[in-house]
């Protein structure tokens, strides 16, 4: 046998055993056996350095540092889930599902236990592992192949053949609570810094720059879906996410061994409860499970909602509580002016961190828990995210405790406290002249999905704020490179990208202008509604609160946050300074009327068209009243197909929806009257 013959079937045995150590729990042959297959392998690898690959066991052990993480764009986004906190609520869940796909009987589902970790992304070129990216925000992540090659139970080469040419499978790096006791350990012993739990150590050590460090840290990873893919592999006959599990360990990915195919709400929380009771017998944190529609076409029909999936729902657990003592309420005046008491706490450890802080929402729940400074309280993280202070333990009150007291002005700028009588939050009256809504309001106007004003942060606006260059976000527009320049940590060159993003953002759209004024209750896709109903401002601004109730999604609530807003002169005086300014949002344009042929059309984009891009041709679809979505259903009007259109082209075929091409759609656009 040669040196080459021996390497690679040294490596086939290592991966074998890898397979059965750390995903199939059944171990084949002692340590000792498997340290000595390993140390030949290495030394065959050293004196044979052109045999070494990058699937081979020994490359598990790190590369030197890296200088940094490079983004990398997902080829399907990686979604978050929506939350559920009761049974009630996955209820609901399950009621959606079944109005979604119009189904009568109890829908099959997938359910898994919800890791607490770091989700990541594999991307496997004919079977060897290339490439590894974080989740990041969900379209672009940070490139951790190094560090991920470490990870004990990820293959880097995928078992069995018959896998796809390109696959992405999408999971989450942990670390086992066994071996986070240990870490600390040696932590303690050398004297550094312990982790707070398992999933801060496990992200931590997945984004080390030295990926050395991260091969000592014994991280594992779990599979639990599959992104993108290229070529045959994935289950021909059993078209369901649980088939799509067994196939990937079948390629030797590990998946969670409590993973259940349950049946309708029953089967949901009777799987709940099951997991509950194991979850501290687990040997890694989780913090609930997750429930997927388990057949594949009705995950494809139902689809998704801006950034979270119609078909699946993490139902969470409730979250761990500790006891405290509440040393005092101070107010916090947010972005709307809405004051909030917060509760000082004496540090305590609850839900994996240590919480300092916790939420008393408003007056009347402080009033409803009776809590008085002084108090020993059940603080608790709702969510595992909120800390909020669930009640108090009265026998431990002290004597005199006082009451807490909403102040009458505002603690940041004197101005007076007002609340409604059909409302539980008391608000500052100030509007822009409070720093403290200058200061929110200013960052929401500039963010990403608002104005999208690059290198407006939180220190530049606390600057400008605090040194009273910018009173509203009208001001932004006035601003002299002198002036800016002279800021902290503000060179010349800084200053003038600064000034140069703020008159590029001039340019925008009537939706992202609408949603940049932070009204209240009017989120992104309420202010898409209002500019595509509207079409300008000055409608908009004319509309009383009958006609605002008939935009899409529109309630009384949002009529009546918006007539608020524009009733009161100085954010009028705001706008009309922005527009004197030069922001342009095509003020003028129609507002698709009555008679265009696809307002109220819901159409579905496939495949690649010959001139539009995909956002190009779903601009024009709305700016004409139309809605694009996501998956094809029975409620589809058009699908509009380009070149390699796929399985959504076959769906319409099935339902007998409307098949047109591009030069069809821009007919469509350009054409009156209603479509009968």
């Amino acid at each position: 046998m040669s040196i080459a013959e021996r390497a690679k079937e040294l490596r086939a045995e290592i991966e074998k055993h890898d397979l059965q150590y750390y995903v199939l729990d059944a171990p084949l042959v002692p340590d000792a056996e498997y340290d000595r297959l390993f140390r030949e392998l290495q030394a065959i690898e050293a004196g044979h350095p052109e045999l070494v690959g990058p699937d081979s066991p020994t490359q598990r052990v790190g590369a030197a540092p890296l200088p940094e993480f490079l983004p990398v764009a997902h080829r399907t986004p990686m979604l978050s889930l929506n939350n559920a906190f009761s049974p009630a609520e996955v209820e609901a869940f399950d009621r959606r599902v079944r109005d979604g796909l119009e189904a009568g009987d109890e829908v099959e589902y997938s359910a898994e236990p919800k890791f607490d970790g770091l989700a990541v992304s594999l991307v496997y070129e004919e079977g060897i592992f290339v490439r590894g990216a974080t989740r990041g925000d969900g379209n672009t992540g940070e490139d951790v192949t190094p560090n991920l090659r470490t990870v004990g139970n990820l293959p880097l080469r995928l078992q069995g053949g018959s896998s796809p040419h390109v696959l992405e499978v999408r999971g989450e790096v942990l670390m086992l609570r066994g071996d986070f006791d240990r870490l600390n350990a040696r932590q303690r012993e050398s004297g550094e810094k312990e982790f707070v739990n398992p999933r801060n150590a496990a992200a931590g050590s997945l984004r080390q720059l030295d990926s050395r460090v991260t091969a000592r840290r014994s991280l594992r990873f779990f599979a639990y879906g599959v992104g993108a893919f290229d070529g045959a592999g994935l289950p021909a006959t059993d078209h369901t996410h649980s088939a799509l599990l067994d196939r990937l360990i079948a390629w030797g990915l590990p998946v969670a061994a409590e993973r259940r195919r349950v049946r309708g709400l029953a089967g949901l929380l009777a799987y709940y409860a099951e997991i509950g009771d194991k979850r501290a017998a687990l040997p890694y944190d989780i913090d609930g499970v997750v429930y997927k529609v388990n057949d594949l076409a009705a995950q494809e029909q139902l689809g998704h909602v801006s950034r979270a999936p119609r078909f699946a729902i993490a139902h969470k657990f409730p979250a761990e509580e500790a006891v405290t003592e509440l040393l005092t309420i101070d107010i916090q005046v947010g972005r709307t002016g809405a004051l909030t008491p917060v509760a000082r706490l004496a540090p305590v450890f609850v839900g994996g961190v240590t919480v300092t802080n916790a939420t008393l929402h408003n007056e009347d729940e402080v009033r409803r828990k009776n809590i008085h400074i002084g108090d020993t309280v059940v603080v608790r993280r709702a969510g595992d995210v909120i800390p909020e202070v669930v009640r108090v333990v009265p026998e431990k009150r002290p004597i005199l405790a006082p009451e807490f007291v909403m102040p009458k002005s505002c603690p940041v700028c004197g101005s007076h406290v007002v609340r409604g009588d059909d409302e539980a939050v008391a608000r500052c009256s100030g509007g822009l002249v409070c720093p403290a809504q200058r200061r929110q309001a200013l960052l929401h106007f500039a963010s990403r999905r608002a104005m999208d004003i690059e290198g407006l942060g939180d220190k530049l606006v606390e600057q400008l704020v605090d040194g009273e260059l910018v009173r509203t976000p009208a001001d932004l527009y006035r601003l002299r490179l002198t002036a800016v320049s002279n800021l902290e940590r503000m060179a010349e060159k800084s200053a003038g990208n600064l000034l140069a993003a703020i008159e590029k953002s001039k340019r925008t759209t009537l939706a992202r202008f609408i949603y940049a004024l932070g009204i209240r209750n009017v989120g992104e896709t309420t202010a898409k509604d209002l500019a595509r109903h509207f079409g300008s401002l000055d409608r908009l601004l004319a509309a009383d609160e009958a006609r605002l109730l008939q935009v899409n999604d529109v309630g009384p609530v949002v009529a009546q946050s918006l007539r608020q807003f524009f009733g009161e002169p100085h954010n009028l005086d705001v706008v009309e300074q922005l527009r004197a300014a030069g922001v342009v949002w095509g003020e003028g344009e129609a507002a698709p009327t009555a008679t265009s042929a696809i307002v109220g059309k819901t159409f579905v984009l496939t495949g690649t068209l010959p001139s539009l891009t995909r956002d190009a041709a779903k601009a024009l679809i709305e700016a004409g009243g139309g809605k694009v979505t996501g998956s094809v259903s029975k409620k589809t009007d058009f699908v509009v197909v380009g070149a390699e259109a796929g399985s959504k082209l076959e769906k319409a075929q099935e339902l007998g929806v409307a098949v047109i091409d591009e030069e069809q759609l821009r007919e469509l656009l350009n054409k009156k009257g209603a479509l009968h």
